[in-house]
């Protein structure tokens, strides 16, 4: 069992940029498939961007293409999401997950382990 906690989240202006931590317990970090998503009020929660459990294979929403980059430091037991030219659109709680694979997870049903979330807001 992991456990998660993000951080970073908080209030920016539209172009503005934010890193968002997942830091995970255990020590088994590097055997769970990673994911970051987001939930806007009356809406579902969506994939924003995911990582294998060796970094070697990323994904991106189309929303977050080019502007978002998913990364991660086995030995920290952390997972990051650099956020760079930010849009009011990107307003929402994100929320990290954690399964344990070997693929490339997309969807929210294949993650058993989530964090608490974190507030992201952007002004215009």
């Amino acid at each position: 069992q992991v456990q998660l906690v993000e951080s970073g989240g908080g209030l920016v202006q539209a172009g503005g940029s934010l890193r968002l931590s997942c830091a995970a317990s255990g020590r088994t970090f590097s055997s769970y498939a990673m994911g970051w998503f987001r939930q806007a009020p009356g809406k579902e929660r969506d994939i924003v961007g995911a990582i294998t459990r060796s970094g070697a294979s990323t994904y991106y929403a189309d929303s977050v293409k080019g502007r978002f980059t998913i990364s991660r430091d086995n030995a920290k037991n952390t997972v990051y999401l650099q956020m760079n030219s930010l849009k009011p659109e990107d307003t929402a709680v994100y929320y990290c997950a954690a399964q344990l694979s070997f693929r490339l997870l997309t969807t929210a049903p294949e993650y058993d382990y989530w964090g608490p979330g974190t507030q992201v807001t952007v002004s215009s």
